[in-house]
């Protein structure tokens, strides 16, 4: 599939959310996880590495980490699936080349403090958490926060640090972050994330209405604290809100 096909694609699936609550817990399934793993890699050899993604250690953190986990029970067939799926509560875990595409864009090294704005499932936290042992996440759904820690702790992801909250607030307490990735698009990047990003930062993150065409923006910050920001492609991503409920 050529580059721009690919952009297509992404755009399409990422315009579907299925709002489903009270799915209950992750359970697996019956296959094992060799069939899994083999899944898993033909899932980054045709939807990853196809389109465009080098980053030996994105492509790594790709493979390694089990989607299916982060995936309710009713659609866990669906785990390695070229789209979004919903996890309930209206949100959804992004297609698997979206999450490869934004943590590339972000450039994660060893020791990067990074912060997360919608934890979700956890499977983007999880991504990360391959990358840099210093991860922070913030859920505004107290119940995807709960479950997503409960699993990133099954798996032993014990060095992220996941929290029901604000994500317009970002996490004060623990700025600055070398890397803020946003996995909700606000109407505009709050300012407030941007004053938490460290001097030569890195910040990823879907802006626009959900009733208007969506940009994925990258924003970095130089050694003087001067902001500079460049659109990529076009996406569809759920709205990032203040309170539970809204829209």
């Amino acid at each position: 599939m050529t580059t721009h096909l690919a952009m297509r694609c992404v755009t399409r699936w990422l315009a579907i959310v299925v709002p489903l609550a009270g799915l209950g817990p992750f359970a697996l399934d019956a296959e094992t996880a060799e069939d899994w793993m083999r899944r898993r890699e033909r899932m980054v050899r045709e939807q990853i590495e196809a389109r465009g993604i080098t980053d030996p250690a994105v492509v790594a953190a790709m493979r390694s980490v089990p989607r299916e986990r982060f995936v309710p029970a009713n659609r866990r067939d669906l785990a390695d699936a070229d789209g979004p799926l919903p996890i309930g509560f209206a949100q959804t875990i992004s297609q698997p080349y979206i999450v490869a595409f934004m943590t590339e864009l972000l450039q994660v090294d060893p020791g990067h403090r990074v912060l997360e704005i919608g934890t979700g499932s956890g499977y983007q936290t999880a991504v990360l958490a391959t990358l840099t042992d210093d991860v922070h996440s913030v859920e505004i759904v107290p119940e995807l926060a709960d479950r997503a820690r409960e699993t990133l702790g099954e798996l032993g992801y014990d060095s992220t640090n996941v929290r029901h909250g604000n994500g317009y607030e970002g996490w004060p307490e623990l700025a600055p972050f070398d890397r803020i990735i946003l996995t909700a698009a606000p109407p505009r990047l709050p300012e407030v994330l941007l004053d938490q990003l460290a001097p030569r930062g890195r910040l990823v993150a879907p802006v626009g209405r959900p009733t208007e065409t969506q940009r994925l923006i990258l924003v970095t910050k130089d050694a003087d604290g001067n902001i500079r920001r460049e659109n990529n492609i076009a996406v569809r991503f759920v709205p990032m809100v203040r309170h539970v409920g809204e829209r």
